[in-house]
């Protein structure tokens, strides 16, 4: 299964691809679309969706895993994020991608197996499984694969049924 892991933003948007079979994971791709702070924040957005979209059609991902959107101190970065993470859903709607989200705590349970982990824990974890020599910057794209790893362990099993079903018995 290949699984497109998105940090959403509007300045900076990590995104990582992840190969998941037999409980392995293979790092495909990753990296970040980046928006530049004077650009009128529509056509940010128009780079957010164009960029997010261009991932899509070079990689096939089968499924968005995303990270649920919590109210922040600021509601003004929560609103522009809420906006870039609409182009970004919207992107994936039109490539046909199921979509899963999950809660910060949700990625850290997943990744580390505590729900508490700081966030340097859980990036280098996300290194080892990938098998990555330094956690990918910027952070968010460590977030990204965090994210893609985390589908992959919440839904590993209904994964492993599909997996057999298709190649029959064992």
């Amino acid at each position: 299964m290949r699984v497109l892991g998105i940090d959403p933003g509007y300045a900076i948007v990590g995104w990582g691809v992840v190969d998941y079979g037999g409980n392995r994971f293979a790092p495909v791709d990753f990296g970040a679309v980046c928006t530049d702070a004077g650009v009128p924040f529509e056509q940010r957005l128009d780079e957010v969706y164009t960029g997010i979209k261009e991932v899509i059609d070079r990689t096939r991902p089968e499924v968005l895993a995303i990270e649920k959107l919590f109210y922040q101190h600021n509601q003004t970065t929560v609103i522009g994020v809420a906006e870039a993470r609409g182009v970004i859903l919207l992107a994936a709607a039109q490539a046909g991608l199921p979509i899963y989200e999950y809660t910060p705590m949700q990625v850290k349970q997943a990744v580390t197996g505590y729900g508490k982990a700081v966030k340097k824990q859980v990036q280098e974890m996300t290194r080892v499984l990938l098998h990555l020599p330094a956690v990918p910057k910027p952070d968010d794209t460590a977030d990204a694969l965090a994210m893609a790893i985390t589908f992959c362990h919440t839904n590993g099993n209904q994964l492993n049924r599909f997996v057999r079903r298709v190649a029959g018995p064992i």
